[in-house]
């Protein structure tokens, strides 16, 4: 059984988060996320202002930081990306809004491995 963290909607978290398995967020980050080799999961109306770096990254509701990401980086119907997004493979959903560079080069993931 995979480990999973949750962030619940009541919670704020400010400062830096790391962990070691997958990241669900519903409450509000203000500070980096570094979930190496995991996924993290922004859910509609959570808000991350702060970078994101994993191996996949879902979001839902509202981040305002760079996304890397070592396999793919989904953007779904509703959410709100104000930042740079590089993965090998992005994905934005009818709906869903990036303002920001997009990068999808394999060097994304290269990148990720070197700063971790």
């Amino acid at each position: 059984m995979q480990e999973r963290a949750g962030i619940g909607s009541s919670v704020v978290i400010k400062g830096e988060l790391t962990a070691h398995e997958d990241v669900v967020i519903a409450g509000r980050v203000e500070g980096s996320i570094n979930v190496s080799g995991h996924n993290v999961v922004v859910e509609a109306g959570a808000h991350v202002q702060g970078d994101i770096s994993a191996a996949a990254v879902v979001v839902s509701g509202t981040v305002a930081g760079s996304v890397l990401a070592e396999e793919r980086i989904l953007v779904q119907a509703g959410a709100d990306l104000q930042g740079d997004v590089s993965a090998p493979r992005i994905a934005v959903t009818d709906g869903g809004i990036v303002n920001g560079r997009i990068e999808t080069i394999m060097a994304a993931a290269k990148k990720l491995k070197v700063a971790s």
